[in-house]
């Protein structure tokens, strides 16, 4: 039976934004430095945009909404660090605009991680 989370996380994979899709194309199937990632997964609670399970990662992009909820995400950020998951956060704009630098900064994570 699907659980209220994995159904919303299938409905957020299908209305995915132009920022989530590029970034997705750069890290599905292993394709970034061999590591596995998965999008729009549920995780504690919560449904996070991409999650590296095996290093423990989790990638957020904030749209505008986000400026609106800023306390949440902080709130949310926190819970997801306390067990034991480093979060970070890139802006729309930033994959749009230097993609370089948000991948580099991924790429950094996943070393530290490894």
């Amino acid at each position: 039976m699907v659980s209220e989370h994995q159904h919303f996380a299938r409905k957020l994979r299908c209305q995915a934004t132009k920022p989530e899709d590029i970034l997705w194309t750069l890290l599905r199937g292993r394709r970034f430095s061999g590591v596995k990632f998965r999008r729009q997964v549920p995780l504690l609670g919560y449904t996070v945009d991409f999650l590296s399970f095996e290093r423990r990662l989790v990638i957020e992009l904030d749209g505008r909404q986000h400026n609106v909820q800023r306390d949440y995400d902080t709130l949310r950020s926190e819970e997801i660090e306390r067990h034991g998951f480093m979060l970070i956060r890139f802006r729309n704009e930033d994959v749009l605009n230097d993609l370089d630098a948000v991948i580099a900064r991924i790429g950094a994570a996943c070393a530290a991680l490894g």
